[in-house]
C-alpha cells in the first residue's frame, strides 16, 4: 500500500517508516525537521520506495494521489520541546489535524491520529481507561500539549463524523527505543546518558512517582493493527507494567552497568502525573495487542545507541 507518515522523521515516525517499508509498502514521510531529525531516515534516501517530503503540516499538505492510510505522527512531544514551542505546539494539534484530515479525505485514505496519554493529565483514575475524561488544568505550563491532543481529538471526531473518513485515535504512553534524543528531557534518555557518564540520576520530586514503558517495535505494532481492526474510538497503546522512577533508575544502572544514586534536583512540576499506567484491555480485546519486548530486553539496544551515538 501507499502510506503518508506526518511526523516521520521523528522518534517513532522514523521506526513507522521501517517497519512499513519491510513489508514492502510505499512511504511519503513529511517532517519540517523541527524536533525530528533527517539522520533518522537518510539511509532510506536511496530506496525508491521512499520519499521525505520536507514540510510544516500547519500548511496545507502537497501529497497528491490515493493512499490506503495516513499517520499523523507529527507534534513535538517532550516536555522540554514544547514548552519551549507552545505556539507551534498548539498549531499542529489544530491547524495541522486539520490539513491531516483533509489530505486523507482527498487520498480516500484512512487518519490514524497520535494522541497520547498525556489527554489524562495527572490522573484521579489508575489504571487510565479510555472512558476516563481526564484531570487536566487548561492553563498550566503543560497546557499547550495537553490541551492541543486533546483539541485534536476533539477535531478528528468530529471531521470523522462530518465527512465520513474513517479514523483512529492512538493514545500513546511512554515509548522508548533507538534514536530518542538525548537532549529531549524525558527520564529514559536522561537517565541512560547519565548511567553511561557514570553520574548520578536526577529526578523531580522523590522518585516515587510511577510510569511504564514500551518498547518502540510494540508500539509501531500496535499503531498497525490499530489501522487494520480499530474503529473510530481511542485506544491506549502502552505497557503496563508500572514502576517507580527509582525502580527504573535501578534497571538502567543493571542493564548499563554503570550509574550513581538517585538524586533529587528539584521539586515534581506543575500538573507533572504522579501516576501513568495504561488500561490495555480495550487493545487486547479489539486488536489483538499486546506489548511483547520485556523491559530489559528493549533497553540493552537503546543504550548501546546511546552508547555509539552519544561515544561513550
Amino acid at each position: 500500500m501507499r502510506a503518508v507518515v506526518l511526523g516521520g522523521a521523528g522518534f517513532i515516525g522514523s521506526h513507522l517508516v521501517d517497519r512499513l517499508l519491510e513489508r514492502g509498502d510505499e512511504v511519503v514521510a513529511v517532517d519540517n525537521l523541527l524536533t525530528g531529525r533527517r539522520e533518522n531516515v537518510a539511509r532510506l534516501g536511496k530506496d525508491p520506495r521512499f520519499t521525505l517530503l520536507e514540510h510544516d503540516i500547519c500548511r496545507p499538505i502537497p501529497v497528491s494521489g490515493r493512499a490506503a492510510v495516513v499517520f499523523n505522527l507529527a507534534s513535538p512531544a517532550s516536555p522540554i520541546d514544547y514548552m519551549k514551542l507552545p505556539l507551534q505546539t498548539l498549531e499542529v494539534g489544530s491547524s495541522g489535524t486539520r490539513n491531516a484530515l483533509d489530505l486523507a479525505r482527498a487520498a480516500g485514505a484512512v487518519l490514524l491520529h497520535a494522541s497520547t496519554s498525556e489527554v489524562y493529565g495527572d490522573p484521579l483514575q489508575h489504571p487510565q481507561r479510555e472512558d476516563y475524561f481526564g484531570n487536566v488544568n487548561p492553563v498550566g505550563p503543560r497546557a499547550c500539549y495537553d490541551e492541543a491532543k486533546r483539541f485534536s481529538e476533539a477535531l478528528v471526531s468530529s471531521y470523522a463524523r462530518v465527512h465520513g473518513v474513517p479514523v483512529r485515535l492512538a493514545r500513546i504512553f511512554n515509548t522508548y527505543g533507538p534514536r530518542m534524543r538525548a537532549d529531549d528531557g524525558r527520564v529514559v534518555p536522561t537517565f541512560i546518558v547519565q548511567a553511561l557518564r557514570g553520574e548520578d540520576f536526577t529526578v523531580f520530586g522523590d522518585g516515587t512517582q510511577t510510569r511504564s514503558f514500551c518498547y518502540v517495535d510494540d508500539l509501531v505494532s500496535g499503531l498497525l493493527a490499530l489501522v487494520e481492526k480499530g474503529d473510530a474510538h481511542p485506544v491506549n497503546l502502552g505497557n503496563p507494567l508500572e514502576m517507580t522512577l527509582i525502580q527504573f533508575a535501578e534497571i538502567i544502572k543493571r542493564v548499563a552497568g554503570r550509574g550513581g544514586r538517585l538524586r533529587t534536583v528539584r521539586p515534581l512540576p506543575e500538573n507533572d502525573p504522579r501516576q501513568r499506567q495504561p488500561d490495555i484491555t480495550r487493545a487486547r480485546k479489539l486488536l489483538g495487542w499486546e506489548p511483547k519486548v520485556p523491559l530489559e530486553a528493549g533497553l540493552k539496544p537503546t543504550i548501546e545507541y546511546f552508547r555509539q551515538h552519544l561515544g561513550l
